[in-house]
């Protein structure tokens, strides 16, 4: 994982590379797309061509491990396979895996994705805070002491999220607030940026939310293909987008199977991304 705690090598790799995350999202659609088998094979060469074409030019890559996961034990394989050459190649990687559990389970994930002895350890996860934020304290504590992330699910683009996210807390806030807030008071002090991040979809409009107090990354997912523009996001984090990481999947992998055309999608999403972060004034 390196030395550095996730928030602060985020950080420099947003500075250096962007403010983009790709989504590594092998659906069975894009493989026939790429004219290749719907099998560990075509997952496999899919996985290697965005690799060559991603590695070393984005701030972090995010594979959705349920497509990898679908083909059993050899999808892992590969999974692990992609997470080793992101990380050789010195490219964040973001593993999608929205766990969330209790106890002694919720520490096995974290053994899995976050403990630097695992194959398939990674420098951060997505996690679903949906059975209370103190369950999320196994994975929390071992990020914290292997210099790794956590992105936790707050409002999320999909419609059923509402009836949960939206609801009201005695004291007022909705759930999605009180999770910020929760992640806020993990992430208090440290700079230039926490460790713990929250997701935000790309196409939820005008929150209602205070992302102010965060001090953390904020991941942006539903860009391109599902509707989110970069226009929309500075609609729904407000003027101070120097913490979102917008996050493209299909838009980009779309552009295959070549390596030159991923990249030249890749150009075009990113020069997007930066101009509707840069400050305004």
């Amino acid at each position: 994982m390196g030395d550095a705690r996730f928030g602060t090598r985020l950080r420099a790799a947003m500075d250096k590379y962007g403010p983009l995350c790709v989504g590594i999202d092998p659906h069975p659609s894009l493989l026939a797309k790429w004219d290749l088998p719907d099998d560990p094979s075509g997952l496999e060469r899919f996985t290697r061509t965005v690799v060559e074409a991603v590695a070393d030019r984005v701030a972090i890559a995010k594979p959705q491990s349920a497509f990898f996961e679908r083909f059993g034990s050899s999808g892992i394989a590969v999974l692990e396979s992609t997470i080793r050459h992101f990380r050789e190649a010195g490219t964040l990687v973001l593993l999608d895996v929205k766990r969330g559990d209790i106890g002694s389970t919720a520490a096995a994930y974290a053994d899995a994705y976050l403990d630097p002895q695992s194959p398939l350890r990674v420098d951060a996860i997505t996690a679903s805070p949906y059975l209370g934020f103190g369950s999320l304290e196994p994975m929390i504590e071992k990020a914290t002491a292997s210099g790794a992330g956590v992105f936790v699910l707050a409002l999320t683009s999909n419609p059923e999220g509402r009836a949960v996210q939206a609801a009201r807390a005695a004291d007022g806030r909705t759930v999605a607030q009180t999770i910020i807030d929760e992640v806020a008071q993990v992430n208090a002090g440290l700079s230039p940026l926490g460790d713990i991040g929250v997701v935000v979809g790309a196409t939820v409009g005008e929150t209602g939310h205070d992302l102010s107090v965060l001090n953390g990354p904020i991941l942006a997912p539903g860009m391109g293909a599902q509707g989110g523009r970069p226009e929309h996001l500075r609609t729904v984090f407000g003027p101070d987008l120097s913490a979102v990481l917008p996050s493209y999947s299909r838009e980009v992998l779309a552009a295959g199977p070549s390596v030159a055309g991923l990249r030249s999608a890749l150009d075009r999403v990113m020069a997007d991304c930066r101009e509707a972060v840069e400050p305004i004034g």
